[in-house]
């Protein structure tokens, strides 16, 4: 057995004993790197091991099966202890720590040696890391023996970094972390921590002072609000069931695939009778039985990430790798997405990495300084929102956000990212007047760093998730920002056609007699259609904020709101561009929608109501089973006028076209006037059935229609076809072979 020498020092003391100086400033957490004093080091021959342990007033040292290798002498009463062991090499220890007749065991978390390595390090400053969600935050792991948890957060501003929690009284002075000083990563291995703990950071920075307690960025899962802290969680575990639907679509032109979207804020589709929210499962075996019976390919959830403020609608989230508590634990969003591809739905989720809230326990000032934000208010700060705005310029920031997107991809398998906000990232002096922004280095107005971060983004995804689709809200007229980065594009998938929603609204509010002097609202659009490949929205930004519901919108009394509403969404859904209808709008609540409660399902016993949402059903199975609807949403050659010029009578009419398909005409009526035998130019003679039409009996209209066939014929050269055209309404024909 191996003895520390027992020669003193000038100062009195063993040559293996902390100078007290040291001892106080472990107790007082103020020791620059606590791993150079505390567990088992080398001393002369031997080996001392030290250790504090609040409490404590007898500790004895044991290896890891059990063997006392020597008792701790007890330095300082507030609980530090230190003394020789007998070990031939350096091991994780145990202690035995014992105070009256109390009696506990703990495990030394500073006798680990580090779980990051070298490439962790070089892959981060060069900013290429794409797995930092296995290595950040809180990840259960066996470690030199020894089950715990592995904890890793980046605050390279920061004095001192500690991991608190309900494992160790929340006391700073027990967990201090390792830095590792090319990355300003802290990390410590905790042993004995078990899933389910509540933890976050204590940070003190340069100056001494003591930031608030952290949530950790990377957190898996965290508490219900209005608790904040962070829960340690295990490795996602699912059995996935959906090789099939991930292989289609990874294999798929998404732009030439039907893609009807179902927008949905998962608080408030419906709720429980005591107002209470639905777990993932109990929404799964009410939402996607109802979502796959009404046609829609792809479920697109409101922000789901960990957030403190109900209102915000997930929109100002603290926690972006963590599914909200709200709904329960990650695996059950893990089962509900599972459960979706199974009968082929997708699920595509609301990001938002524009800006994130200022709320004490997030992401401003992280480590005491401004870490993820600028520090100039004219950058840093989003008037709109009162939120922060990230510094795109930082690698660390961009790999925090690039990361977050891969997680989402490969952990919960989700279909789509429909990124939210990208004009406010787009445009340095975004809601701001002149002299509160700061141009870019050549003095523009393009926030060229967040360029460089969305282009990457979108690089990175599609390279590792081919089957995965990037949904851009972006409101102006930026350039190629469904084009390949290749081309000078931004690289999203797709763009949502903010110009289509307002026009179309801005028409439909209008008295129909008024319509003819505003033609060209919904003619103009077709000028820009395939300039972007397009998603039209008819999103809950529409239904919200004073704006009042779709129905509500619509000019007229009860009866032509009713047809006002069922023509435009047949004219939508015959419209080149992919759909997103929010949730209420596919059965024309009437109410503003809001987050505080459940949708008003019981209008669905009347019968306008349910008209409307039958025929959302059969336009979705329609557009889905026709290509000619589908195919060539997003190239020129599948669209073609065949009335645009009849203002007079508020007619339009188009037709879809794909290759080697049946082509399908689209005919549109916005004025209450019943017209017969009204001439419509058609590509080839014959026989045209309706296929569709929104005056039906069933959809709640008055059932004029032409009987399900119209006969084209050639005159002087020309086909056309006598058609009966109902009141505010939309017909679609096919032709018959």
């Amino acid at each position: 057995m191996t003895q520390t020498p027992k020669s003193l020092g000038e100062n009195g003391l063993s040559k293996s004993e902390l100078p007290l100086a040291e001892v106080e400033a472990i107790i007082n957490g103020s020791h620059g790197d606590p791993f150079a004093v505390l567990g088992p080091h080398k001393a002369g021959n031997g080996f001392v091991a030290r250790c504090f342990i609040p409490g404590a007033e007898v500790v004895v040292a044991l290896t890891l099966d059990g063997t006392r290798v020597g008792e701790l002498k007890k330095r300082h009463d507030a609980g530090f202890f230190e003394g020789p062991v007998s070990i031939s090499a350096r091991r994780p220890l145990r202690y035995r720590a014992r105070r009256g007749d109390v009696e506990w065991a703990l495990t030394d978390p500073y006798s680990f040696g580090p779980v990051l390595g070298p490439m962790d390090d070089y892959f981060v400053r060069e900013g290429s890391h794409l797995r930092l969600f296995d290595k950040m935050g809180a990840h259960p792991m066996r470690h030199e023996g020894v089950d715990g948890f592995h904890f890793a957060v980046w605050a390279p501003n920061a004095a001192r970094v500690s991991v608190v929690g309900d494992f160790n009284n929340w006391d700073g002075r027990r967990h201090v972390m390792r830095l590792r000083m090319d990355t300003g990563i802290w990390e410590i291995f905790a042993p004995d921590i078990l899933v389910g703990s509540t933890y976050k950071f204590e940070i003190v920075s340069k100056t001494g002072k003591p930031v608030p307690l952290k949530a950790d960025p990377y957190a898996r899962r965290a508490e219900l609000r209005p608790q904040t802290a962070s829960i340690t969680a295990p490795e996602l575990v699912q059995k996935w069931e959906d090789e099939a639907h991930r292989k289609f679509w990874a294999e798929a032109d998404h732009r030439r695939q039907p893609i009807s979207i179902y927008e949905v804020h998962a608080g408030s589709w419906r709720k429980r009778s005591d107002g209470s929210f639905l777990s993932w499962d109990e929404l799964a075996s009410e939402l996607i039985p109802y979502v796959t019976d009404m046609g829609f390919t792809h479920i697109e959830f409101l922000p789901i990430t960990e957030h403190p403020y109900d209102p915000s609608w997930g929109y100002q989230t603290t926690g972006l790798y963590a599914p909200t508590a709200r709904f329960g634990d990650p695996e059950g969003f893990a089962r509900f997405v599972n459960g979706c591809h199974k009968v082929g739905l997708g699920v595509i989720l609301d990001w938002v990495p524009a800006h994130f809230p200022t709320d004490a326990h997030g992401l401003r000032e992280f480590d005491g300084t401004a870490l993820y934000e600028h520090a100039d208010p004219r950058q840093g700060f989003h008037p709109d929102w009162n939120t922060a705005i990230y510094n795109f310029g930082r690698i660390e920031v961009l790999s925090y956000l690039i990361n977050n997107a891969l997680y989402w991809a490969e952990k919960f398998h989700l279909d789509g990212l429909r990124v939210d906000a990208v004009a406010s990232m787009l445009y340095l002096d975004y809601s701001r007047k002149e002299g509160d922004w700061v141009p870019n280095e050549y003095g523009g107005r393009e926030n060229l760093e967040a360029v460089r971060f969305l282009q990457k983004l979108n690089t990175v995804s599609y390279a590792a998730h081919p089957g995965l689709m990037t949904i851009a809200e972006e409101s102006t007229s930026w350039p190629k920002v469904s084009h390949p980065v290749h081309e000078g594009g931004l690289g999203f998938g797709f763009k949502w056609n903010m110009g289509f929603m307002h026009d179309t609204l801005n028409y439909l509010k209008r008295e129909p007699v008024h319509r003819k002097y505003h033609h060209n609202e919904l003619t103009f659009g077709l000028i820009y259609a395939y300039s972007e490949n397009f998603v039209l929205p008819l999103s809950h930004d529409e239904v919200v904020h004073g704006k009042g519901s779709l129905i509500a919108k619509m000019a007229g009394d009860d009866w032509q709101k009713f047809a006002n509403l069922r023509a435009y969404y047949a004219f939508m859904w015959g419209y080149p561009g992919k759909k997103l209808l929010f949730m209420g709008q596919e059965f024309a609540q009437w109410s503003e929608w809001s987050e505080a409660r459940s949708l008003d399902w019981n209008l669905l016993h009347y019968h306008p109501h349910e008209g409307v949402r039958r025929l959302v059903r059969d336009l979705n199975l329609c557009y889905r089973s026709k290509p000619a609807l589908h195919a060539r949403d997003c190239e020129g050659e599948g669209f073609e006028w065949l009335i645009a010029d009849d203002s007079e009578n508020s007619v339009y009419a188009w037709l879809r076209m794909a290759p080697e398909e049946k082509p399908v005409a689209v005919i549109t009526n916005f004025t209450p006037v019943y017209r017969e035998n009204y001439r419509v130019p058609l590509p080839q003679a014959g026989r045209w059935r309706e296929i569709l039409n929104t005056d039906a009996e069933i959809y709640g209209g008055s059932g004029k229609g032409n009987g399900g066939r119209v006969q084209a014929v050639s005159a002087g050269g020309t086909v056309y076809a006598e058609v009966t055209l109902p009141p505010l309404a939309t017909i679609m024909l096919e032709f018959e072979a």
